[in-house]
């Protein structure tokens, strides 16, 4: 069985570090190489001794279901094996938490993939990147803060997410979403204490 592993994030150095691309870093800590296919960047690699496909849609966040679509279409890839990596303001800085399923809670890039698929049932793999402090209560738009970089003194924070979804990646595609969800779920936190 294949599996479709999906990084979110925007294309361009200049949101390399971007909390919004947490699911780029992650997907590129477990690819060897990249080839363009699909509108994004793409690779086979295997994660526990099962094949998965990484792939980066590189159409910005918003339009990110449309390569997403075109490469689970193209590998015969049913929903129930494609799993997105992506930031999650609800979930505090250094939360690591695999979900089945659901809504997009208003992200952008979920909300573009459940569209292209026509179908919500993919796993999610869910990076804690926390809210704004300095926002004002009840703030909606949390736009710079997601566009906005890691603090350099988080880099071993992030690193550690990072180690943590490879963790959580490979529980799912050997074991299965529900497994991994809970192993993997009870996880402390692994941000700054």
């Amino acid at each position: 069985m294949t599996w479709l592993i999906v990084g979110l994030g925007n294309p361009g150095s200049q949101y390399a570090r971007n909390r919004h691309n947490i699911g780029f870093m992650v997907v590129d800590a477990l690819a060897s190489g990249w080839k363009a296919k699909f509108g994004g960047e793409t690779t086979t690699s295997t994660l526990g001794g099962e094949k998965v496909v990484l792939l980066k849609p590189l159409e910005f966040m918003n339009l990110s279901g449309f390569a997403t679509q075109k490469a689970a279409a193209f590998h015969g890839i049913d929903v129930a094996q494609i799993v997105v990596v992506h930031d999650e303001i609800d979930l505090p800085f250094g939360t690591v938490r695999l979900k089945s399923g659901g809504g997009h809670g208003g992200h952008n890039g979920l909300r573009s993939i459940q569209e292209q698929l026509g179908d919500p049932g993919f796993a999610r793999l869910r990076m804690g990147v926390g809210r704004d402090p300095n926002a004002r209560p009840g703030a909606k738009d949390a736009a710079g803060w997601v566009l906005g970089d890691f603090p350099s003194a988080h880099g071993k924070y992030v690193d550690a997410m990072i180690a943590a979804a490879r963790e959580d990646l490979e529980a799912v595609v050997t074991r299965g979403i529900v497994p991994a969800m809970n192993q993997h779920n009870s996880r402390s936190n692994l941000g700054p204490a």
